[in-house]
């Protein structure tokens, strides 16, 4: 018998700035530039590329360059993209293993 198996988008349930916020947390605490990446896009493409891109002042390819694979956003382009989601960066101690 074969397993069936349906597809799996975390953008279905990043509705909230709550939500958003807590997926970007647990992306960020992997500290890996790939996997805060991706995250971001999801959480953009929860929000509305078009929505997103109008939000954060940017031009839809701009926000399609930045947040692609290979994008390499700037800072300030993150802090737009971060505000216009309803969240920003902030500081923590990193926990050091004892």
């Amino acid at each position: 018998m074969t397993l069936k198996t349906i597809a799996f988008d975390p953008a279905e349930f990043l509705d909230t700035p709550e939500m958003i916020a807590e997926y970007l947390a647990s992306a960020f605490e992997a500290n890996d530039p790939a996997i805060i990446a991706d995250a971001i896009g999801v959480a953009a493409r929860a929000h509305g590329m078009s929505r997103l891109a109008r939000d954060a002042n940017l031009s839809r390819q701009a926000l399609y360059r930045a947040l692609s694979p290979n994008g390499k956003p700037e800072l300030p382009t993150l802090v737009k993209v971060l505000a216009a989601l309803g969240v920003r960066l902030t500081p923590v101690p990193i926990e050091k293993a004892t």
